[in-house]
C-alpha cells in the first residue's frame, strides 16, 4: 500500500478478514482501444462478426448512451480508475501519466481485501520498476503491459521486467488474464482484473483466428481486429464460466473513446472529437449472481465506473478527491430512470505526447538484459509526477461540452463561439440551438454552469485537491519504491 495513503481521511469498509471471500463479487473490466458505438452486431453493424459481444448483449445488460471521459484513450483510462475528469489528474490528452496522489480504484479495492491485476495497454504511466508512474503505484498487485498500443509480436512490461512476446498482442492480453484467473480461482479474496486490450487501434496487424475476413471492405483491418477482440472476449467469458466464476464476477465492457469510422461512430464525427460519434461508445455489463439483464438509455460514463463498481461490491470508500462520476448501479434496478448530474467533457485542455511502447520497451529489455543502470530515460520515470503548473481558472483552450440530457452545449474556438443542441431531438448534433431566442434562458444557464465546473478542473490540476499540503510539498517522499 502507499505509504501516503494513510495521510487522508479515506474510510474504507471492512477488510478482507471481516468479509467472506464469496460474498463480494469479482470484477473484470474490459476495453476496447477505439471501437466505435456501431462497431458491433448488437449496435447493427451491418457486417462486423462480434458474436461474443452479441452473446453478452443478450444475456447481459446493455447500456444504449455510454460515454468515454474522453475522445482519446489515456484521459478515459484515468477517469476509470479515479472517477474524475482526467484533466484534474493532469491526463489531458494521450501519452500524460496520471498524478501519484490520486486514489485509484485499484488501491480502494486492494485496501479492501482484493487482489488486483492489470492486463494490455496502460498508457496512463510508466513500465519500469521503481517507477512512481507505473501500475504497483496505482494499486495493481500484478500487471503485464504495454506503454501504448501494440500489434503483433509486442515487448511487454512484466511487473517492471521487458519481456519480447512472439504473436498476437491481443491474444498474448488473455493469456495473461487467464493466468492471473486461474490463480486467484481458489483464492481466499475477491479479485480485480482489469483487462485493456490495444486493439483495434491501428496498424491492424492482428487478424482473427479462422477464415480471412472483410477482404475487399474499406477499413478492413479495422475490423478483422474487432472480430479478434472479439474473440479473445469469448474465451474470457468461457474461462471465467469454466472455472466456476462467472456467477459472481462483475464483467463490465465497453471502449475508451469513439471509433475511427465516422458513418458507424454512432453520432457526428469519430474519435479525437467531442461531438457524439469521438465520446459515445459500446458498453455492456453482466453479473449472473444478480440477475443483471435489460438495457437502458439513461446517460452513463465511465467517470461513473468507479462510485458505480464500489457500490455493486458494497465497498465504502470516503474518497477526498471530487468526484465527476456517480453510483449509477439504481439502473440496473429501473430506480433511476434518468441523470442528475451532467457530464463535463474537455479536449485539448493541453497537446498529447507521443509514445512508442516498442522502441521505448525494447530499449529498457536491452538495459536490463545487459545489466545497464536503469532508467532507460529518468524523465519517463517521474513524467508529469512534480509538475504543478498553475493555470488561471479562466482558461478557454480546446473544445469543452456540457451534457445536461438532453442538452448539450459545445464550447469551441478558446471560447469564441458555442453551440446547443437538443440529442434527443438531434442525435447527429447537425441544428444549432445557441442563437434561437426561445433557448436563450438555457443556453446562458449552461454556460454558467460549464465556466463554474472548468473552474473547478482547472483548480484541481492546480493541485487543490490533494489538502492540506501545499503545492512545493506535493512531491512523493524522496526513495519511496515501487515494485
Amino acid at each position: 500500500m502507499k505509504t501516503w495513503l494513510s495521510t487522508f481521511p479515506v474510510l474504507f469498509a471492512l477488510l478482507s478478514a471481516v468479509w467472506a471471500a464469496d460474498d463480494r463479487p469479482n470484477i473484470v473490466l474490459v476495453m476496447a482501444d477505439d471501437q466505435g458505438y456501431g462497431d458491433a452486431g448488437y449496435t447493427g453493424h451491418p457486417f462486423v462478426q462480434t458474436p461474443n459481444l452479441d452473446a453478452m448483449a443478450h444475456e447481459g445488460f446493455v447500456f444504449d448512451r455510454f460515454y468515454a471521459a474522453a475522445p482519446v484513450c489515456s484521459p478515459t483510462r484515468a477517469s476509470i480508475l479515479t472517477g474524475r475528469n482526467p484533466i484534474r489528474a493532469k491526463v489531458p490528452n494521450h501519452g500524460r501519466y496520471m498524478r501519484q496522489e490520486e486514489i485509484t480504484l485499484a488501491e480502494i479495492l486492494r485496501e479492501a481485501g482484493y487482489a488486483t491485476g492489470i492486463f494490455g495497454k496502460l498508457h496512463l504511466g510508466s513500465g519500469q520498476p521503481d517507477s512512481p508512474a507505473n501500475p504497483s503505484a496505482m494499486g495493481f498487485d500484478e500487471w503485464v503491459i504495454g506503454l501504448n498500443f501494440f500489434d503483433n509480436d509486442p515487448y511487454l512490461s512484466r511487473n517492471g521486467v521487458v519481456e519480447r512476446r512472439t504473436g498476437k498482442g491481443s491474444v498474448h492480453v488473455m493469456d495473461h488474464t487467464w493466468a492471473f484467473l486461474e490463480k486467484h480461482k481458489r483464492g481466499d479474496q475477491p479479485f480485480l482484473a482489469v483487462v485493456w486490450f490495444p486493439s483495434p487501434h491501428d496498424p491492424h496487424e492482428e487478424v482473427p483466428e479462422g477464415e480471412s475476413l472483410y477482404e475487399g471492405r474499406e477499413h478492413a483491418g479495422y475490423y478483422r481486429e474487432i472480430t479478434l477482440l472479439d474473440q479473445q472476449l469469448g474465451r474470457l467469458r468461457g474461462e471465467l464460466r469454466r472455472m466456476g466464476l462467472a456467477e459472481n464476477t462483475i464483467l463490465w465492457y465497453c471502449s475508451d473513446n469513439g471509433g475511427l469510422v465516422h458513418e458507424t461512430s454512432g453520432g457526428r464525427a469519430k474519435k479525437g472529437s467531442l461531438y457524439e460519434g469521438g465520446l459515445r461508445v459500446p458498453s455492456i455489463i453482466e453479473w449472473p449472481a444478480s440477475q443483471l439483464k435489460g438495457r437502458s438509455a439513461v446517460p452513463v460514463w465511465t467517470c461513473d465506473m468507479l462510485p458505480t463498481l464500489l457500490a455493486m461490491a458494497g465497498v465504502e470508500s470516503a474518497n477526498p478527491h471530487l468526484l465527476d462520476g456517480v453510483d449509477m448501479s439504481g439502473v440496473f434496478s429501473g430506480e433511476v430512470t434518468e441523470r442528475e448530474k451532467p457530464m463535463g467533457f474537455w479536449h485539448l485542455f493541453q497537446n498529447g505526447q507521443a509514445t512508442w511502447n516498442d522502441r521505448i520497451l525494447k530499449a529498457i529489455m536491452e538495459k536490463q538484459a545487459a545489466g545497464a543502470p536503469l532508467p532507460h530515460d529518468p524523465s519517463r520515470m517521474r513524467k508529469d509526477i512534480d509538475a504543478f503548473p498553475q493555470f488561471p481558472e479562466d482558461v478557454e483552450t480546446g473544445h469543452a461540452a456540457w451534457l445536461d440530457w438532453p442538452w448539450k452545449l459545445h464550447r469551441l474556438e478558446d471560447g469564441s463561439r458555442y453551440e446547443l443542441y437538443n440529442l434527443e431531438d438531434d442525435p447527429m448534433e447537425a441544428r444549432d440551438l445557441s442563437s434561437r431566442p426561445e433557448y436563450a434562458v438555457r443556453f446562458r444557464a449552461m454556460q454558467k454552469q460549464l465556466d463554474e465546473w472548468s473552474r473547478s478542473v482547472i483548480r484541481s490540476i492546480n493541485g487543490k485537491d490533494y489538502e492540506p499540503e501545499t503545492i512545493p510539498s506535493l512531491v512523493k517522499r524522496k526513495g519511496e519504491s515501487f515494485k
